[in-house]
């Protein structure tokens, strides 16, 4: 089915991917980079440790995509090999996560919702249970407390008063989600559990969150999403709508704050007609009359400003806009039509509601938070 040479291109894509990664878990785990100097040098020793990470991150994102894949093989619906994205930006002082994720290139034309509900609900679904799974080892297998002192031996200074910029200490504490809190309070003991800032030493806990956090972005039901395709199976005659009103809610949410009246007046004339000109730019591809995107935007960014108002300190996250950027430019929020408007049988509408469930339950309103 693939030629030799896909093979290989994908295949040293995937073993790139996955030594970038482990980089990058050098970085987060250990404070250590192949860049680095004396102590802070990533070793084959740390290497090695490091592949605690990468291993189930990238496991689980290649799960996700062998969902895919073998969904649209068992339809016969054309597709590429896994393509895995590297992306290790140490070199630049940056830090990443090693990869960009993974896609699958869809290559034969699908005409059946169907098709296009089970192709698009295998990845997600079939990647969270890999999740989950690290997850449950991760919180049931914490090290001792005292494993964090390994790490950041200055904690044990009593005049240790925070990380600085000059100590060149990047501080990212995670957000939570329904899902990954609970699962804290349930198996984690609470005397080894590190806080949110903390996690990011952790490399099965880390791995699971951000196994979580793609997953959510994964079915978010928008447009080519694959909740998207979830949404266009389970409603054949409204999704449209739903994936316009959630990209609306979710662009809202995303920008929260960016207009305040309580800002400068100077720096308030020039950040109000540049955010309402990028949100345009974001709904140029919903399919809407002119008029209409002008009606969407405006009472958007109308109602944001109300809000900061009344609610000085009323704050979404920016980080958002970015993604919400390319789901406007580039993945699109218009799912391609099928001919008719055959539902889905009962069995596919119970996986539809539980791929529903996991978004909400893996979703975090404020993921990444910088210090």
């Amino acid at each position: 089915m693939y030629s030799k040479k896909e093979y290989l291109r994908h295949g040293i894509l995937f073993i790139v991917t996955l030594i970038a990664t482990t980089l990058a878990g050098g970085e987060w785990l250990f404070g250590k980079s192949i860049l680095g100097k004396d102590d802070g040098f990533l070793t084959w020793e740390y290497f090695l440790k490091s592949l605690h990470f990468s291993i189930p991150f990238i496991g689980i994102l290649f799960i996700h995509e062998m969902g895919h894949l073998l969904t649209s093989i068992k339809h016969r619906v054309k597709s590429s090999l896994p393509y895995f994205i590297p992306a290790w930006l140490g070199f630049l002082g940056v830090p990443s996560l090693g990869t960009f994720g993974a896609i699958i290139r869809m290559k034969g034309f699908i005409n059946s919702r169907k098709k296009f509900f089970d192709i698009g609900v295998a990845g997600p679904i079939a990647g969270f249970v890999i999740a989950f799974a690290v997850l449950v080892y991760g919180f049931t297998h914490l090290p001792e407390a005292d494993y964090i002192y390994e790490i950041h031996p200055e904690y044990l200074d009593p005049d240790f008063e925070g990380h600085t910029a000059e100590e060149g200490y990047v501080t990212l504490e995670m957000g939570y989600n329904l899902l990954f809190y609970g699962m804290e309070k349930i198996l984690a003991d609470p005397e080894r559990m590190p806080n949110m800032s903390e996690i990011i030493h952790y490399p099965y806990i880390f791995a699971g969150y951000l196994a979580l956090f793609f997953t959510a972005l994964n079915l978010l039901p928008i447009g080519q999403l694959d909740g998207g395709h979830v949404i266009f199976g389970l409603f054949p005659r409204t999704h449209k709508n739903i994936s316009l009103a959630f990209y609306t809610a979710f662009l809202f949410y995303a920008g929260l704050g960016i207009i305040n009246p309580y800002h400068e007046f100077s720096s308030l004339i020039i950040a109000l007609p540049l955010y309402i000109g990028f949100l345009f730019i974001c709904f140029q591809k919903a399919g809407l009359p002119l008029q209409m995107r002008w009606a969407i935007v405006l009472v958007l960014a109308t109602v944001q400003y109300l809000l900061a108002f009344y609610f000085p300190t009323i704050e979404g996250y920016s980080g958002w806009l970015f993604f919400g950027f390319l789901m406007g430019r580039v993945m699109g929020i218009v799912h391609p039509e099928v001919s008719g408007l055959k539902e889905l049988d009962r069995k596919r509408k119970i996986i539809g509601w539980i791929a529903i469930l996991i978004f909400i339950l893996c979703f975090t309103p404020q993921p990444f938070m910088t210090g």
